[in-house]
């Protein structure tokens, strides 16, 4: 009975080290009496026992590495507190297996070192400004260096730059500083627009106003011109009507008359006005302004026809 239960625990170990699963994105180094042999891929794989064994087991996932916070010096002379992250993954198993004692304690140490060495070439301001330049610094040099490692650097990233308080002091005083320069600009600018758009207002409404009065005097002169001809012209037909009907038959009866008559009124308006009865000594006179009044309108009728 001892013997079948030893036999079968030898069994259940022999099986243990001989069949291996191992999982996916993963990837098993196995040596062979102490040498490295094959790298097992996942899913279900075969070890000789006791010649056999899995030495190292890696995960080709992509894994995060947080670097520890450290003080870099800048170009500048002023220290700075600098907190990164790395992304890394494992490309070749032998390599990470038998390259370095531990490629994560170095890819580490090379990450502080490249950092410091990249932001002491820079200036305080600049390391602000150009975070993406020091990333892909640190990237490049810690991916030339793991090549060797079996590692493959991916990203960098920095989580945090701290400057001392002094410094962020200065900095915050610099910061309000400009925002209250650019503010005084933009209020100097907005006035100097505001002049610009009044005066210019003001000049295209004088343009206007200047327009509107030329053009209401051209309307004045243009209505006092017509109306000038449209008075000749009715007078000048009102004359050639009364031309023409002193020619008619009983025309010149008709001037004496009339003639008659505004001499008459004369004579009546300056009795009126001196409160003196005026009557002509001789009545022959009226005949003869009759006569001369004649004389002109018949003298004023021939210029009319001959014309």
């Amino acid at each position: 009975m001892e013997i079948a239960l030893i036999l079968v625990v030898i069994a259940v170990v022999f099986i243990a080290r001989t069949f291996k699963i191992v999982p996916q994105q993963n990837a098993w180094v196995v040596e062979k009496l102490g040498k490295f042999d094959r790298t097992l891929t996942p899913g279900l794989k075969f070890v000789i026992p006791f010649v056999e064994r899995v030495a190292y087991k890696h995960s080709l996932k992509e894994v995060p590495l947080d670097v520890p916070s450290q003080v870099c010096i800048t170009r500048d002379n002023t220290q700075l507190q600098v907190d990164g992250i790395l992304y890394f993954q494992v490309t070749d198993p032998m390599r990470a297996s038998y390259g370095s004692s531990n490629y994560i304690v170095a890819i580490t140490q090379l990450a502080q070192t490249t950092l410091r060495s990249v932001i002491g070439k820079m200036e305080l301001d600049k390391t602000f400004e150009e975070r993406a330049i020091i990333n892909s610094s640190v990237v490049e040099a810690l991916d030339e260096a793991a090549m060797n490692w079996g590692v493959k650097v991916l990203r960098y990233e920095i989580k945090d730059l701290t400057p001392p308080a002094a410094i962020l002091h200065s900095m915050q005083a610099q910061i309000t500083a400009e925002r209250e320069k650019r503010a005084l600009i933009a209020a100097s600018e907005g006035r100097r627009q505001e002049q610009i758009n009044i005066a210019t207002g003001e000049r295209e409404a004088y343009i206007a106003r200047s327009e509107g009065e030329k053009q209401a005097e051209i309307n004045t002169a243009q209505g006092q011109a017509a109306a000038i001809v449209a008075v000749a012209e009715a007078t000048a037909s009102a004359i050639r009507q009364v031309a023409a009907a002193i020619q008619s038959p009983g025309g010149e009866q008709a001037v004496q008359l009339k003639v008659a008559e505004k001499a008459v009124e004369a004579y009546a308006q300056l009795a009126q006005k001196n409160n003196t009865m005026i009557v002509p000594g001789n009545m022959s006179e009226v005949s003869s302004l009759i006569a001369t009044s004649m004389a002109l309108i018949k003298g004023t009728g021939s210029a009319t026809g001959t014309r």
